[in-house]
């Protein structure tokens, strides 16, 4: 730059300009690779969260609100057991001896169906 006052040169302005820009993209891009940074490691934790997690119960039992009676069987993906919050996971043989003890099976994803048994 020019000292003592003197206006600045076309090209003087230009370079000035340029070094501006230059700075402020350099900025611009360390916020981006830390944005880029941050979304990798939510990522890598989503998955090792999804690795990590038990696999889903084939079979589940709904209980009461007293938690004691049973109330319905359902199968291990159903959307009716997840919203219901009171079903546990149950090994087939529970989930059979439950329907034949005329514990009603879920109408939305019928496990007495899945397991063949016939009403």
């Amino acid at each position: 730059m020019s000292g003592g006052g003197e206006p600045l040169s076309r090209l003087e302005a230009l370079r000035f300009a340029r070094r501006v820009v230059e700075e402020q993209a350099e900025r611009q891009l360390a916020l981006i690779d830390r944005w880029i940074a941050n979304e990798e490691q939510r990522q890598a934790e989503r998955r090792r969260g999804e690795e990590k997690r038990p696999e889903p119960a084939e079979w589940l039992i709904q209980y009461g609100l007293n938690r004691s009676n049973v109330d319905a069987v359902h199968t291990g993906d159903c959307w009716a057991a997840a919203r219901s919050g009171r079903c546990r996971p149950a090994p087939r043989q529970q989930v059979l001896d439950a329907l034949l003890q005329q514990v009603p099976a879920c109408v939305h994803c019928r496990p007495d169906t899945a397991l063949g048994i016939l009403e």
